[in-house]
């Protein structure tokens, strides 16, 4: 933790030290972004849209979650799934969720609908992909061991398959937030009047305020850190890490 302290605080010295040296009129000095935020706060606002961004994040990826890992585990378990599904999968997951906003656009408007799509779409291909790697490097003595006791199928899903693919779907989880944090923000740039993307672009419009433009973006960053870090506590549940007990 101290290192990352130390490299920050010589970052944001470095940075004050450049704005002064140029003179900047318009990039702003790390103080200057603190009370820009300050403004922010004392106003309302940044509450408002830190509360609408992550409003569409938890929307769309909680959908995401409740389709993908159904289906990973379903083209994971039946190969004829599988060889059905996955070549349509990975024709689609190349494809930047920023190039399906016009599309989001025609069809939802510019309401919350469309931010909401485009995290499903982003976060939903990691996940299945995970699921179904998971299920697939699943080990076999795990299986015997379940048929050699007799066990019916909704026991062997329940006890064997789901514990030894969590790992793989947290993993796959971590991944599709991390992206639907990316996409959301992007979105709130292009389609909509709320969140921390539109504070970022309006600040911009607004008046050239880049203090509140990099404001945002610290903020964009301290809560997908944050987002992150609580993955990163579901890894470390004695659930998901007993696969890996030697």
């Amino acid at each position: 933790m101290l290192p990352s302290l130390t490299v920050i605080a010589v970052l944001i010295a470095v940075w004050w030290l450049v704005v002064d040296l140029t003179r900047s009129a318009i990039f702003p000095t790390p103080w200057q972004v603190v009370m820009g935020t300050v403004e922010l706060i004392r106003d309302g606002t940044l509450w408002e849209h830190i509360g609408a961004s992550l409003m569409r994040v938890a929307t769309g990826f909680g959908l995401a979650v409740l389709f993908a890992v159904p289906l990973g585990l379903w083209m994971g378990w039946v190969k004829g799934a599988f060889s059905t599904l996955n070549p349509i999968f990975q024709i689609l997951r190349p494809i930047s969720p920023i190039a399906w906003i016009p599309i989001a656009i025609l069809w939802f408007g510019v309401g919350n609908a469309s931010p909401i799509f485009l995290i499903f779409i982003s976060s939903v291909f990691p996940m299945v992909v995970q699921t179904t790697a998971g299920v697939h490097t699943i080990e076999r003595r795990y299986l015997r061991a379940a048929e050699n006791f007799g066990v019916s199928r909704y026991t062997l899903f329940r006890r064997v398959i789901i514990p030894a693919v969590l790992p793989q779907i947290i993993v796959g989880m971590r991944i599709g937030l991390g992206v639907a944090w990316l996409v959301v923000v992007a979105a709130e740039m292009i389609a909509l009047h709320s969140g921390l993307g539109y504070l970022i672009i309006d600040s911009r419009n607004a008046g050239n305020r880049y203090d509140l433009v990099i404001s945002g973006m610290v903020i964009i960053g301290l809560i997908g850190l944050s987002l992150d870090g609580t993955m990163r506590l579901l890894e470390g549940l004695k659930i998901v890490r007993w696969r890996y007990v030697r």
